[in-house]
Formats: C-alpha cells, structure tokens, sequence
C-alpha cells in the first residue's frame, strides 16, 4: 500500500448538479483538490443556469431551486476561479463522461474555448479495481469505505470521488492515479482545444489489482 508520501500528483476531483436535462445547465459545482495523497480542500459554488430554468426531476434529485441561484454568477464566471487550477493537474469525475461533457456543454454555449487537461473516471477504476462488488455508485463505495456521505451535494460528491480514487492508489500500491490507470488498463481521456478523447478501457488487466476487501 503506498503511503501520501509516496503519491507523486496534484489531482482534482470534480462533480457537476444539472438544472435540466441540458448537460449545459450546471447550478452547482464541487471540487476536492489532493496533493501529497489527502484531500487538503473541498469547494463548491452555485452557477445559474442559462434563464435560471429548473425541471422538477432534477430539483428532486439534487434540492437546489431556482430561487437558490437567483443571484448566483454564471458558468464562466465560477470556472474561471478553477481553471488555473485544472492546469497540469489530473482530474477525475465519477462518471466523468457526463461531467465533463457538463463542461464541454456550457463552454459551446458561452461560445469559449476547451481548456487543456488529461481526465479519469473513477466509476472505470473501481470496476477494475473492485471488480466484485455489486454496483460502483458512489454511495456504494462511501459505505465500502466506511466514509460518511450526502449523495447528491456537489462538493460531497466530489470528496467521495477524490477518497475512493486515493484508496483505490493505496490499495494498489499506486503512485498517482496516472499510475493507477496504468496498471487497471484504463486510458486517460482528454480535454484539449480541438475536442476531446474518452477516457476508455483498453485491454483487460491479466488479473485484478486488489480482490474485494471486506
């Protein structure tokens, strides 16, 4: 098991709530920030959503209302306080194909350019990683993990990605989650100015890194 000593990246984990069904309709954002192998901060901010418009299934999932927001700042205006900080970190998102097609929505629709950051998926890892348990939700591996949880808050959401993805690099003797990805056959995906690349699993690992504990 490596130690945070030993943990070699700056990594950021991310989660996005939606208003709609719109991917570029974020009302709020959490960040859980790691360095040296802990999480050392966890941020989150309200973002108005274009026309501050809410749909009820959404509202009953995440409880922020447009009444929350009304005075919030939009999506560039909040992201612009965390975009430096995406440069040369390693971000993850559980279930990063929808947060980070959240991202790519909202800047098409500010019409402004990608920023440049490699990406992971936590749900990806711990199914390589934990391949025996029943579901990879986060709420599954909070209580895997013993952590406490609020499903559903951005700023816990993005904790609970940001622990898992570190016990999982512990528990594997990883040095990064970069290292991690590696070694689950797991490839990086990528923002970057003309696009992107999905982060996607490659070949099947010869066998897993760490059987179901506990």
């Amino acid at each position: 098991m490596s130690s945070p000593a030993s943990f070699q990246e700056r990594a950021i984990a991310i989660d996005f709530e939606t208003a709609t069904e719109a991917r570029a309709s974020a009302c709020s954002v959490g960040l859980a920030f790691i360095e040296n192998g802990v999480v050392v901060r966890v941020e989150e901010r309200l973002i108005r959503p274009p026309g501050n418009r809410f749909s009820p299934f959404n509202t009953a999932i995440h409880g922020i209302r447009p009444e929350h927001v009304a005075f919030a700042p939009e999506f560039p205006e909040v992201m612009a306080e965390f975009f430096g900080d995406f440069e040369g970190a390693v971000m993850v998102a559980h279930n990063a194909a929808f947060d980070f097609s959240v991202i790519r929505a909202s800047l098409d629709f500010y019409g402004m350019p990608y920023p440049e950051f490699s990406y992971l998926c936590s749900v990806k890892l711990a199914q390589r990683h934990w391949p025996d348990l029943g579901s990879h939700r986060l709420n599954v591996l909070a209580a895997h993990l013993g952590l406490s949880f609020q499903h559903h808050n951005a700023a816990e959401d993005a904790r609970i990605c940001a622990q898992a993805c570190l016990a999982m690099a512990g528990q594997a003797g990883a040095s990064g989650l970069m290292d991690l990805a590696t070694r689950l056959a797991l490839n990086p995906g990528r923002l970057h100015r003309s696009g992107y690349d999905a982060c996607s699993f490659a070949r099947k690992p010869k066998k897993t890194a760490v059987a179901l504990q506990g």
